[in-house]
């Protein structure tokens, strides 16, 4: 058995103390928000619903820490000053819809550098591979326009009007390196009416959207919190 000085036990009991202390009184830090990466390539309509949620108080301890743009005239950068959000371009290479290897790490490590804890894609229009996903495995989210599993992919609005089924949507998921494969975090279904045209079935379903992205994120902010 190890022997403890009196100077040692009264520093286990201070410590103590303050760990009560803590408990009781937590710190900004115990109780620190989920800081969130926001990254499009449009104007930013989904970006949008989440800052105005968060406005509004409805992100709970998730924090909208920075707007991220792959293209410089993308209209989402000026929701920043709107907002008093950073928004920043990144370049990502010369491919349209994908990174360059080098480009996808230098996002990596500018998301890691301002400390994001959950990246989200919102009309982000390029595939994600393993310099960003493997960083930041299990921590980034899409939003996309249908009720997957059907119609991934480019257009999903307008595949699933072409398609004539009686209800679309949208869907929140887990981005892996299956392109729209991953797990589903929330679905907002939207029934197509016989007077719809394609123009108002899209937006119906974006307002679904605006509804569900702010949803979901408040959401795993509680998990965050849980772990």
């Amino acid at each position: 058995m190890r022997a403890c000085s009196s100077s040692a036990v009264s520093e286990g009991v201070q410590r103590l103390i303050l760990k009560i202390r803590l408990q009781a009184h937590p710190t900004a830090d115990t109780f620190r928000v989920m800081r969130v990466a926001l990254l499009g390539s449009g104007r930013g309509s989904n970006a949008d619903a989440v800052l105005r949620a968060q406005a509004d108080g409805q992100l709970g301890s998730a924090q909208v820490v920075g707007l991220y743009c792959d293209l410089p005239t993308a209209p989402m950068l000026a929701l920043g000053p709107k907002y008093g959000v950073p928004a920043t371009f990144l370049d990502p290479g010369p491919f349209k819809t994908k990174f360059s290897p080098e480009q996808e790490a230098f996002w990596a490590r500018t998301l890691a550098e301002d400390g994001v804890d959950l990246v989200v894609l919102a009309g982000f229009m390029r595939v994600v591979k393993a310099p960003l996903l493997e960083p930041f495995a299990g921590r980034i989210i899409n939003l996309h326009p249908t009720l997957l599993p059907a119609f991934p992919g480019l257009d999903g609005i307008g595949q699933t009007w072409r398609a004539g089924v009686p209800e679309g949507g949208c869907t929140v998921h887990w981005v892996t390196a299956e392109v729209d494969g991953g797990a589903h975090l929330g679905q907002t279904k939207v029934t197509r009416t016989s007077d719809d045209s394609l123009e108002t079935f899209a937006q119906k379903i974006h307002a679904a959207e605006h509804a569900l992205l702010p949803r979901v994120i408040a959401e795993l902010a509680t998990r965050f919190h849980a772990r």
